[in-house]
């Protein structure tokens, strides 16, 4: 049979009522996700002032401060002595800092500054931590100024009040270079090595709300203390599992490696922003600094005065936020709620099937078609990023990060909404539309199962509205009658049920577009569908008694529509400026030189350096696999140029002296056979050695990095296993082209890429290195 699961007179205004409640709903929780109100500098000497933290970020956060930078040290003075001017005994970690990845070694000389203040009856160790470095790209005002600049506030609104627990505050360098501040800190500082509660801030954006967005494992005790200290808790932990899913890492990464629990935090929005010139004090969001920084200094609070050992947990806690309410529950309790929203839905199949609403193969049909809705929408949504960028191919230089991206993230949902009607509408027919929000709702619960056992903390996002429209369906079929009264009570019941699912999954669909951008915008539209899914009942009611193909036609003008708008809207200007990529590359050895550019497309500016794809003057191992555009450039006297000299060989392991002349900030060693180990020393400072697996893509097999390059050098020893004779590229890393003959600055509206090689003066040596006597 396909019955309707309701009957109810004036369906269309039902519908839209319902439509109505359940964005008031969506509108609501993305109100409730809002940043705080930043306080005067006339605040209460207790309480955390945006006023006063940005007095700080005036001093320091102007400009950028890459490891090894003159920027960074003055930097490194100012915070040192505004932390002894409050009373704390202040140390400066010098170390070489070390990171990994597959044919990559990085070292670099990091600074960090440890300030430590003693409890009166400690139960351990509090430690905040903020990375001081910025992207070289940018002043790092959010990234991580915003809050460096916290705990300065934080630590003067402390004064007077004596902590039980000892506390530390860890300012890391080296964080953009890959965590290398933080990765010294555990393997060489005695706070390092005896662990404590960590907690970790950063940005990735400039605004929005300060969310918890990653925990240590068994963080029950923490995050029940996080909930209840903490004056606006955001985060949910759906954004924990997604993290440790991911490749990324802060420096909480090698901190909760080696023995801290604990909790990180950042502000994602305005992501367009990141790593770019425009991180800077006029974009950071008040209100973000705000957040952050009264958080932080409740948790201070909450654990300086802790019993930290009563913190410890077995397990995990599952949390998220819904109508403005933090709610927590033990892991345990996950796989029960997962089962209990699949037994909700096969008893809403069971009832539906009974009242002759469906047969079971119709069911089963349905259920199993469901996941076309779903893949069809990711498909979809890539396929708009594929045309934005074929359109725009300065959008590929942003990774979907772009600067007003609504009417493309409109178009996102329209294209969610066309997939699910493309299903259901061919369908609804031949199945019924009763077996089709039945058989739908097996995927969120499905997936809801999935999720228990992959990813645990995320499986309510999906089990909850699994759970709760399979009751509501259930309460509509069992009111479902012939009166007005009772249909009315069957669409609320449907609604009812709708609600939670309008809670949760279009606001992970927004956290997904922050987080994520339009590059990957086949996750939210993968959530969106999800949720179109759940509310399958009032899309029918929505749906016009004739003339229904006309309704997916509309969705997909709509859809097209919305990609000229967001293109006229998403314009470049100096207030939203375009990326582009450039780096100058000089041969020493030949003494020729290029400009070399990375972009798809590049603009009228870069196109004044470069002008074709000619690689061969580029020395050997600057580039491999990569579509480079590139130009001639003239020589730049007086750059710094690498120097290799071999000081030792022991098998297959090769040891080098490298310095570069006048000091260059970097050296980079790219190597033309893969490297299994690396070892970097320099002068007063522990050796520190890396095993390297893999081949370093993009350029030759191997590569080591040093930031942060000392004036006097750095020894470099490396193994490159089978190899008698090889070819290593030195190359020297300068900040800045403006010492290059010709050079023009960007006009306003035009900021230099992201990418890690640009605006550098890089000049190369290639050498011939044996590895017998």
């Amino acid at each position: 049979m396909t019955g309707k699961l309701f009957d109810v007179p004036r369906r269309a205004l039902a519908g839209l009522c319902a439509l109505l409640a359940l964005a008031g709903v969506i509108m609501l929780t993305a109100m409730a996700d809002s940043t705080m109100q930043p306080l005067p500098a006339s605040a209460p000497d207790g309480e955390f002032s945006t006023e006063r933290a940005l007095r700080h970020l005036e001093r320091f956060a102007t400009e950028p401060r890459p490891i090894g930078s003159r920027a960074g040290e003055r930097a490194r003075d100012y915070l040192a002595g505004q932390l002894r001017a409050v009373g704390l005994d202040v140390r400066v970690q010098r170390a070489i800092g070390a990171n990994t990845s597959a044919g990559l070694a990085s070292f670099g000389q990091v600074h960090n500054i440890v300030a430590t203040a003693k409890g009166s009856d400690p139960t351990g160790t509090v430690v905040v931590a903020a990375h001081y470095d910025s992207a070289a790209m940018g002043p790092g005002a959010s990234d991580d100024a915003a809050a460096v600049a916290a705990m300065l506030e934080t630590v003067r609104a402390l004064k007077g009040t004596a902590l039980r627990n000892d506390l530390v505050l860890l300012m890391s360098d080296g964080e953009e270079d890959g965590v290398l501040g933080a990765e010294a800190f555990v393997r060489e500082h005695p706070l390092g090595r005896t662990g404590g509660v960590l907690l970790n801030w950063e940005a990735r954006g400039v605004s929005g709300p300060s969310l918890m967005f990653q925990t240590s494992r068994n963080n029950a005790g923490l995050v029940e203390t996080f909930a209840g200290a903490v004056p606006h808790p955001r985060g949910d932990s759906t954004l924990g599992e997604l993290y440790r899913l991911l490749p990324n890492n802060t420096d909480f990464t090698p901190m909760a490696e080696n023995g801290f629990t604990g909790l990180n935090f950042a502000y994602i929005e305005g992501s367009s922003r990141y790593h770019t010139a425009d991180d800077s004090l006029g974009h950071l969001d008040r209100g973000s600094l705000q957040h952050h920084g009264s958080n932080m200094l409740a948790l201070t609070r909450t654990l300086g005065g802790a019993d930290l050992g009563a913190l410890a947990s077995d397990h995990d806690l599952t949390y998220f936020r819904i109508f403005g309410t933090m709610v927590t529950y033990p892991n345990a309790l996950v796989w029960p709620l997962a089962g209990l929203a699949a037994a909700a839905v096969a008893g809403l199949a069971v009832l539906a099937r009974r009242r002759r609403l469906l047969s079971l193969p119709r069911l089963a049909v349905a259920a199993v078609s469901g996941v076309v809705p779903l893949l069809l929408a990711a498909a979809l949504a890539q396929g708009l990023w594929e045309v934005l960028v074929a359109w725009r191919p300065a959008y590929d230089g942003m990774g979907g990060l772009l600067h007003r991206p609504q009417a493309f993230q409109a178009a996102v949902v329209v294209l969610a909404a066309l997939a699910l009607l493309c299903w259901y509408l061919p369908l609804r027919r031949r199945l019924g539309p009763a077996a089709l929000a039945v058989g739908a709702l097996a995927w969120p619960a499905a997936l809801g199962l999935l999720c228990a056992q992959v990813a645990p903390g995320m499986s309510y996002v999906l089990t909850l509205p699994a759970l709760f429209c399979a009751l509501g369906g259930t309460a509509a079929i069992l009111l479902r009658g012939t009166t007005g009264r009772v249909a009315a009570f069957q669409v609320t019941a449907v609604t009812l049920g709708a609600v939670v699912a309008a809670a949760l999954l279009p606001a992970l669909a927004r956290t997904a577009f922050d987080g994520m951008g339009l590059a990957l915008g086949g996750v939210p539209a993968l959530v969106l569908a999800v949720f179109g899914l759940t509310v399958l009942p009032i899309v029918e009611l929505c749906l016009p008694e004739r003339r229904q193909s006309l309704v997916p036609l509309a969705a997909a003008g709509l859809a097209v529509l919305l990609v000229p708008v967001g293109l006229a809207r998403d314009g470049f200007d100096p207030a939203n400026p375009l990326r582009t990529h450039l780096a100058y590359v000089m041969d020493s050895d030949t003494r020729t030189a290029s400009w070399v550019s990375a972009d798809a497309e590049p603009p009228a500016w870069t196109r004044r350096y470069v002008s074709g794809h000619d690689t061969t003057p580029l020395p050997p191992g600057y580039a491999r696999g990569t579509s480079l555009w590139t130009g001639r450039a003239p020589s730049a006297p007086g750059a710094a140029e690498p120097r290799v000299t071999v000081l030792g060989r022991d098998g297959d392991t090769v040891r080098l002296r490298v310095t570069t002349g006048r000091a260059a900030r970097s050296v980079t060693l790219r190597v033309e056979r893969p490297i299994a180990a690396a070892t970097a020393a320099a002068a007063g400072l522990t050796p520190v050695s890396v095993d390297v697996t893999g081949v370093r893509a993009n350029t030759w097999p191997g590569e080591i990095r040093f930031r942060g390059l000392p004036a006097t050098g750095a020894e470099i020893s490396l193994r490159v296993p089978g190899a008698d004779r090889f070819r290593l590229t030195a190359v020297a890393e300068t900040d800045g082209l403006q010492r290059v003959p010709g050079f023009v600055p960007r006009p306003k509206g035009v900021v230099a890429a992201t990418r890690e090689d640009g605006d550098l003066v890089a000049v190369t040596r290639t050498y011939e290195i044996s590895t017998r006597g």
